[in-house]
């Protein structure tokens, strides 16, 4: 029998860096379940997130479009109701969708009522939860402080952590995400001078294997049935940077790699850039005692999601559904870990907006590109598109912005393959935004990266940044201010202006409807005449209403 990919396990991790992955070419980390699915399928070399935030990088590749498109420019913005998603996409096709895991998804609760939709119903269920049908979801932030809860959502890791014994009313934090110090005192993982310290919990029951066990169950109970694509979304290697043992003290000092910074990146930065380098986070990972606690636990942690990999594959395998169970492995976003001065993510250096891309596919058709590594230019909202082409429909691109992987899986380079990537930032609720005195409309970032060159335009009257990435691969020399680069920089300035004049905004009428209008005999056809002079110029049927006998008047006294 012929292998056929039917299902799609869509894996994400948090805030994975794309070269802290030993098939990536890290030195010291060692992840064999993920290399081995490298080893598999393909690995893409050259992917990119179309934002570098956790929510909306996701719902870019939750909906198939760009940030420009679904206007999620930074966390906990709603996903405005209308906008379709992969889920609604997959299900017109046959195909069920869910999620076990994160999403950071904020649903537009105002456009919900205003539209009387019941999130207890499974339309509005569907609407609030990006269009997944929910098998466990648990965003995995349950922090609080003086103005509430992070999260106001229920969550099912502390449920099931209460479950086991762990007590508390937040024993994600209490347990999953603090340690136990020698005096009996909780030491928070939110503080990263605890980053090397054991997590206080028992690792198989910490929040990585909790979400295998769960996707487990999930594989076993959809095995036969509808096709579906289940999105197993981890909160992990995502900060708190704290891990159970034996991950804590698996990396030393010795297998941290070299800072990749230098000083004339803070003499001379683009006011844009300095302003990120001035945030907290950067302070604070600028320090190298701060990195010394905190990569040895960031590697532990994506040891163990690769552990848990193994797990997760190893089980599908023995349950025979490998052949037909099509498996995705990236991540939302980077993470700087102190390199060119900055932490977190929110930049467009590779460190923040390249990320690892994995793709299985079984079917036979995939065979002649088992373990090799692509360089072609793939952005996360590809994803979309590639699964409704492996359903065997057609990818609706009225709506969805990316483009099949498909071709480039089974050894063909379709024509016209894009030029370049783009990625978006709205920092307008940052205090960079504060500090640089910008208005809303204005603290908005574009990316535009292509195999040579790396662009960012940022909105306001400031300087571009633009990096050669042959001649500087570590992206150390800003180039925006050159003369010399002239050429570059207009050609990017063109690429970003074709970008945005691009047709995104009519999703509610397919390509086909508009040529079949076109086609027909369009207005003229419905009894509408615009500029026809005499009745033979249209065909005669066009007016058959508009024929026969004069009727009388009505009489009037």
């Amino acid at each position: 029998m012929a292998r056929k990919a039917k299902n799609v396990l869509f894996i994400m991790f948090d805030q994975l860096r794309w070269d802290y992955l030993s098939c990536y070419g890290h030195p010291h980390m060692d992840t064999p379940n993920i290399d081995r699915l490298a080893s598999m399928g393909v690995r893409f070399n050259r992917a990119y997130v179309q934002s570098t935030i956790c929510g909306s990088s996701r719902m870019c590749a939750y909906t198939g479009r760009y940030v420009h498109s679904h206007g999620v420019g930074f966390n906990n913005a709603p996903l405005k109701v209308g906008e379709l998603t992969m889920g609604d996409h997959l299900r017109d096709v046959g195909a069920e969708c869910w999620l076990i895991g994160k999403t950071h998804m904020s649903a537009d609760k105002a456009g919900m009522e205003r539209f009387g939709m019941d999130a207890e119903d499974v339309i509005g269920a569907r609407v609030a939860e990006c269009g997944f049908d929910v098998w466990e979801r648990d965003d995995g932030l349950w922090a609080e402080g003086p103005s509430g809860p992070y999260d106001e959502r229920r969550s099912p890791y502390n449920e099931y952590l209460k479950s086991k014994g762990y007590q508390g009313d937040n024993p994600w934090h209490d347990y999953a995400n603090s340690a136990a110090g020698d005096d009996g005192k909780l030491l928070s993982g939110w503080f990263l001078e605890n980053s090397g310290k054991p997590a206080h919990v028992h690792e198989e029951d910490s929040e990585t294997p909790w979400l295998t066990d769960r996707a487990i169950e999930f594989a076993d109970a959809k095995r036969d049935g509808a096709p579906w694509v289940c999105h197993v979304s981890y909160i992990k290697p995502h900060w708190p940077y704290i891990v159970p043992a034996p991950y804590n003290d698996m990396y030393g000092e010795e297998h941290i790699i070299p800072v990749k910074r230098s000083e004339a990146e803070r003499a001379d930065a683009n006011p844009v850039f300095a302003g990120f380098q001035e945030k907290m986070v950067g302070r604070t990972f600028a320090r190298e005692d701060v990195r010394r606690e905190v990569i040895p636990a960031y590697m532990g942690l994506i040891k163990q999601c690769d552990d848990q990999m193994g797990r997760l594959f190893k089980h599908l395998e023995d349950a025979g559904a490998m052949e037909e169970t099509m498996i995705v492995l990236t991540s939302d976003h980077g993470d700087y870990l102190g390199d060119h001065w900055l932490g977190e993510k929110e930049l467009f250096h590779d460190q923040s907006v390249r990320v690892p891309m994995i793709i299985y596919d079984p079917s036979e058709e995939a065979d002649a590109t088992r373990g090799t590594v692509s360089d072609e230019l793939v952005e996360m909202i590809d994803l979309p598109a590639t699964f409704i082409d492996l359903q065997g429909a057609r990818a609706p691109d009225e709506w969805l912005e990316g483009r099949s992987l498909l071709p480039l899986l089974r050894g063909e380079r379709p024509d016209e393959w894009r030029e370049f990537a783009v990625s978006e930032y709205d920092y307008s609720t940052s205090k960079v935004a504060k500090a640089l005195d910008m208005h809303p409309k204005d603290a908005r970032l574009f990316m535009i990266v292509d195999k040579r060159w790396k662009f960012m335009h940022a909105e306001g009257g400031f300087p571009p940044m633009l990096f050669d990435l042959e001649a500087d691969p570590d992206e150390y020399e800003d180039l925006g201010r050159s003369d010399a680069h002239s050429e570059i920089l207009d050609l990017m300035y063109d690429r970003l202006a074709k970008w945005a004049r691009r047709c995104a905004q009519r999703t509610t009428m397919k390509d086909e409807r508009l040529i079949a209008a076109r086609e027909g005999g369009g207005p003229a056809s419905r009894g509408v005449f615009i500029g026809i002079n005499a009745e033979e110029d249209i065909p005669h049927e066009f007016s058959t209403a508009y024929r026969g006998p004069v009727r009388p008047l009505p009489e009037r006294s």
